[in-house]
């Protein structure tokens, strides 16, 4: 453990002193993660289906805000469903601004989760979204998560009908109904939009108890009650949902939510101390968790001279030198001396 908490604070260090190179290297990667996921399931407009191309718009989101990324991924989904139908773009633009609406408005700071939730679905591993924002960020970004996730599914349906909506021959009314239907009678998408907003509200409430272990109690329980919900909604819903892949990814999702743990909270609750205050107008029970980590091993110097200069500092430490007054009286008497034997050498 001790091993564990020297690397912790080293890791805590390194991203401090270059905390300015390391953020926008890790915005890039989710803007080229984010770009490139739209590109392998849409990638009907040739111009954008290109790695260098979206390489480029990745370097530039890396130095803007974070709701940037958001913002060009969903000029970019528009763009390739203009490429495939009028009708599709048309479409997608409005379910956008209703998302941009209902989301933007609420969770200030936390947009970046809706280009997130896309990639938790390409890694396989989904319910790590909705642990890891209950845990690093606001009750709020349950719903930019449940945006990402219907925007996630349409993306998939569309990539599934895209022979159908580039029909030109199907009439514009065919067209509308066919895709309200993806998404209103798509009952997978609406079962795992309530799983993330369950779970990431159910994890936020938890990991701010102040109970002992709060933190690992909310990574359990996020995990288990997203099992939960998707094998009764499935059941109810007659929707399909693969049980042993849906288990083994939130094993994996529960243990990255550990780690979570570990960096960013790693309270020693053996060492809790509860206090109490009061002023004139309140008493305060305060319950303080202190942080787990090594002291720093302190460092002794040991300074090895050599022979004439150990003797110099030696007559330096004892105040023996030649600057000090008992050589000047000394010189004085010599001089006495000899003016002495002058004289008496003048007197014969």
């Amino acid at each position: 453990m001790t091993a564990l908490l020297e690397f912790k604070q080293k890791i805590k260090h390194v991203f401090g002193q270059y905390e300015i190179y390391i953020m926008p290297v890790v915005k890039f990667f989710v803007a080229f993660l984010f770009f490139r996921w739209i590109n392998a399931n849409l990638g009907y407009m040739p111009q954008l289906n290109n790695d260098l191309l979206i390489a480029v718009f990745s370097l530039i989101c890396c130095i803007l805000p974070p709701v940037i990324t958001v913002v060009a991924g969903l000029g970019m989904i528009c763009m390739h469903c203009y490429a495939l139908s009028l009708e599709t773009a048309g479409f997608m633009l409005v379910l956008i601004l209703l998302l941009a609406i209902f989301f933007l408005r609420f969770s200030q700071g936390t947009g970046i989760v809706l280009a997130l939730t896309p990639i938790s679905f390409a890694f396989g591993i989904p319910v790590m979204l909705p642990v890891g924002s209950g845990l690093l960020c606001s009750p709020a970004s349950a719903l930019p998560a449940g945006c990402g996730v219907i925007l996630y599914y349409f993306i998939r349906f569309i990539n599934g009908q895209a022979q159908t909506l580039a029909n030109p021959e199907l009439e514009l009314v065919e067209k509308l109904q066919l895709m309200a239907d993806g998404i209103v009678r798509n009952w997978g998408m609406w079962i795992t939009v309530v799983a993330f907003v369950l779970v990431i509200l159910l994890v936020s409430i938890i990991r701010t108890r102040a109970f002992d272990y709060a933190w690992q109690v909310a990574i359990v329980a996020g995990g288990a009650a997203y099992v939960v919900v998707m094998m009764v909604g499935s059941y109810y819903l007659s929707a399909t949902v693969d049980v042993t892949y849906m288990v083994i990814s939130t094993l994996i999702a529960v243990a990255v939510g550990l780690i979570l743990e570990f960096f960013f909270f790693g309270g020693d609750y053996s060492r809790t101390e509860r206090l109490q205050y009061e002023d004139d107008d309140y008493f305060y029970y305060v319950k303080a968790v202190p942080k787990a980590h090594v002291a720093n091993p302190e460092r002794s110097i040991k300074r090895i001279d050599a022979g004439p200069s150990a003797e110099r500092a030696k007559r330096e430490a004892s105040g023996s030198s030649y600057a000090n007054p008992i050589f000047q009286s000394d010189q004085k008497e010599e001089v006495d001396l000899e003016k002495k034997l002058e004289e008496s050498l003048k007197d014969l």
